[in-house]
């Protein structure tokens, strides 16, 4: 519960951050041209040691082309693809993360979008792994038994 209480508070801020930092870029002339569809993505609960992936649409609404120079993630456990090709003027991209699922518990992880003269824009992606089991489901005494008395 405290761990869900910090990540919130942890969301919270960088929100309130990055929305801070938004008309110091407007006032420096930088109009914002990278949208995201959707900054952060919830995976929910995943079974351990399954990777899951998500895509993130971003589209530029500038008039020039558009080019991602980095996208990197806050720890190894999180993987980002893209494309180095510029993005064209009304275009969308994809951006696809990828979570290793190997540490059980609650994870909350960021990335950074780098883009035109270091502008960048931040993604989040949280989820909670679950531990599996160590062996396949146990044996039932019940069907044993009724194989036994009828002879199988």
């Amino acid at each position: 519960m405290i761990k869900k209480l910090l990540s919130l508070i942890l969301v919270v801020t960088l929100a309130v951050s990055a929305r801070a930092q938004a008309p110091s870029n407007a006032a420096a002339g930088n109009a914002e041209v990278l949208q995201v569809k959707e900054s952060g993505f919830d995976f929910g609960k995943i079974p351990q040691g399954r990777p899951v992936t998500h895509i993130f649409e971003i589209v530029n609404t500038g008039k020039t082309p558009l080019l991602l120079t980095n996208v990197q993630a806050s720890c190894g456990c999180t993987t980002p693809e893209w494309s180095k090709e510029p993005i064209k003027p009304g275009a969308t991209a994809q951006i696809k993360v990828g979570y290793n699922s190997a540490a059980e518990g609650y994870f909350n992880k960021s990335i950074t979008i780098l883009y035109n003269n270091n502008q960048s824009k931040t993604l989040l992606i949280s989820g909670t792994v679950y531990k599996t089991p160590v062996t396949a489901a146990p044996v039932n005494a019940s069907i044993a038994l009724l194989k036994n008395i009828n002879g199988h």
